[in-house]
């Protein structure tokens, strides 16, 4: 119940987002199975897949809808809602299992990410499977500043970016997924 209520009010925010959540959770899910994942671990993942953004509930909705770049300060304003999801959830006993996704989803794999530029194996291995798994989506989904990308571009996008934004490991996994075809029914959802 909380979960479906905190989904709902983060699309409703940002109407561009719409589905994002429930998509980024599923391409996650497919990547963490090709990794050997199971049971737990992966209820884990789908929840934190539907919560990584929740901190954006922080953020004012037109910073959200901007449809052009954003400034510094909007930056760091937007830079903040992994932080500010985290505090959202830890209250509830039920939602603490996504805490590591909700905080560290935005890591990158040099160091180079936020919020506490975490890099490699120090970024929990949830994160580093839904950071390939946002950026995909995002990138996929037309957004208030840019349209979609074709699926083959941010394809590789993501695979140029192995070894600097995404784990390495992670990226291979996504790809052999992605040749096989197990996207198919979630990229034609989107």
């Amino acid at each position: 119940m909380v979960l479906t209520e905190l989904s709902r009010a983060i699309e409703a925010r940002d109407p561009y987002t719409r589905g994002h959540s429930a998509r980024v959770s599923a391409i996650a899910e497919v990547i963490a199975r090709r990794l050997g994942w199971r049971n737990a671990r992966l209820a884990a993942l789908r929840l934190g897949g539907q919560l990584h953004d929740v901190g954006k509930l922080n953020l004012d909705g037109t910073l959200l809808r901007k449809p052009g770049p954003l400034d510094d300060q909007e930056r760091i304003e937007v830079r903040r809602h992994p932080i500010a999801g985290a505090r959202l959830i830890r209250p509830f006993a039920s939602l603490r299992p996504a805490l590591p996704y909700v905080l560290f989803h935005h890591e990158r794999w040099d160091g180079e990410g936020y919020p506490s530029g975490r890099s490699r194996e120090q970024i929990p291995p949830g994160a580093r499977v839904l950071a390939v798994a946002d950026a995909f989506d995002a990138m996929t989904s037309t957004r208030p500043y840019r349209a979609a990308l074709p699926a083959e571009q941010a394809i590789a996008e993501v695979r140029d970016c192995a070894g600097s934004q995404f784990d390495p490991a992670v990226v291979r996994a996504f790809l052999a997924a992605w040749a096989e075809g197990d996207f198919a029914q979630i990229h034609r959802a989107a």
